[in-house]
């Protein structure tokens, strides 16, 4: 049996909300501000990006990736939207699903039920939030773009999309060095 740690990381942590995520099984945080684009040394492993690197812009995922391959890390990026129409369809039944989720989220609040019903802030925020971010993520030739340059030639890359079981692929970026470094 293999033993993985994950280690959560925010620019912007929530030290409740991590400490909770984290619960258990090998699951640890950073109460501190880690920041994607100069990760501290001492965060060693694999870096691991789960439907948020829509959130760099090109310059900012260059850097994410070119600080990833100056400290000799892999840096594994997977991206569950997508810049197409069938996205885009699949994102405006997201205000469906908060309104028939609200009442399930705990602890119950009455603002919650506000925003989400009377003055549905909440659901507008979830729909225009979920189509700004199928219209930003990368494809997997703008991930190839990314990485076309010299700083990114000592390492493999494997980029593409993996459909499984939904109608929107996976669009991923993998990268580890060539050849071991000392």
């Amino acid at each position: 049996k293999l033993a993985v740690t994950v280690c959560l990381t925010d620019k912007y942590p929530n030290a409740d909300a991590l400490s909770k995520a984290a619960g258990s099984g090998g699951m640890t945080f950073s109460p501190t501000s880690v920041d994607a684009l100069d990760v501290p040394g001492k965060f060693g492993g694999v870096r691991t990006i789960f439907t948020a690197f829509h959130h760099f812009t090109p310059e900012q995922a260059r850097a994410v990736l070119r600080d990833a391959v100056r400290q000799g890390r892999g840096i594994c990026v997977f991206e569950a939207t997508q810049r197409s129409a069938i996205a885009i369809v699949a994102t405006l039944f997201s205000p469906l699903i908060v309104l028939l989720t609200t009442p399930l989220i705990r602890p119950f609040r009455i603002s919650r039920l506000v925003l989400t019903y009377l003055v549905p802030v909440i659901p507008a925020a979830v729909l225009f939030d979920g189509i700004v971010s199928c219209m930003r993520t990368y494809t997997p030739q703008e991930f190839k773009m990314l990485v076309a340059d010299s700083d990114f030639a000592r390492y493999e890359w494997h980029i593409g999309e993996e459909r499984r079981k939904s109608p929107i692929p996976m669009t991923y970026l993998v990268g580890y060095p060539s050849s071991p470094t000392s």
